[in-house]
């Protein structure tokens, strides 16, 4: 009798097991899904205004950097910022085209505390976003605006640099949240894969280092706090006048 019992329950087990994988999984239970795993700082620069600022989700990353060098630079990043996550862009549809509304939105936020602040009339930030979008093929939505950058680096493939700086030589930006003129931010897609990293960076670290090191050190670091603490030791010996802001997401299921 006891055999029989026995050898009845493997056999449940076994069918639980096989509709535990192809069926419908069970409530509550845990599912695989791709997430960022990050790890990000911002090394103060010797100008002694703040100015950078960044977020860091589940699935939405950003940072923004104040520009014109004045100490209410870091006003400019944290409103843009703010703007960013009330408007909750991981949540809302997956084309590439609807990022541009969470860019307009902190971009009239800027401005409008530019129109009622007169003593702070000259604020501007730059904006870099990423979302992941999960699925059955899972990519990367970007946002970009300023001089900034955001890099993927692609598992056995060199760093790719996805945006451009929208300024001439370090110079003036000519796009920026902020700015009286109309905003048109750099907006794209890339899929992605397990193992996969993003970075973003904000103009005092790509200053401070130059691409072509920012590319090499990217890939170094088991894990993005090992990468992170690579940047860092480059940036205290270069000693950047800017706020230098990295965050460094690895692209893993659990």
């Amino acid at each position: 009798m006891t055999l029989l019992v026995i050898t009845f329950l493997i056999s449940c087990l076994s069918v639980m097991a096989a509709r535990g994988k192809r069926g419908i999984w069970p409530a509550g239970m845990p599912v695989a899904r791709p997430r960022l795993v990050a790890a990000g700082g911002t090394y103060e620069g010797t100008r002694g205004h703040p100015s950078d600022t960044y977020v860091v989700q589940e699935r939405l990353i950003a940072a923004a950097g104040g520009t014109n060098g004045t100490p209410h630079g870091h006003s400019a990043a944290a409103l843009a910022l703010s703007a960013v996550i009330a408007a909750r862009p991981q949540y809302g549809k997956t084309r590439e085209q609807d990022l541009d509304a969470c860019a307009q939105a902190a971009h009239r936020a800027v401005r409008r505390a530019a129109l009622r602040t007169p003593a702070v009339s000259g604020l501007v930030s730059t904006l870099d976003l990423i979302i992941l979008d999960r699925g059955e093929s899972p990519c990367l939505r970007f946002a970009h605006v300023g001089d900034g950058a955001i890099w993927h680096c692609s598992r056995g493939r060199p760093p790719r640099l996805l945006t451009s700086p929208h300024s001439l030589d370090n110079g003036p930006l000519l796009r920026g949240i902020g700015l009286a003129s109309t905003l048109t931010p750099e907006l794209g897609m890339v899929p992605l894969r397990p193992g996969d990293r993003v970075v973003l960076v904000t103009a005092g670290v790509t200053r401070a280092l130059g691409e072509d090191r920012l590319a090499e050190l990217l890939t170094l670091g088991a894990s993005p706090a090992a990468c992170l603490d690579r940047l860092y030791d480059e940036l205290a010996a270069a000693e950047p006048k800017d706020d230098a802001t990295a965050v460094i997401a690895d692209v893993v299921t659990a």
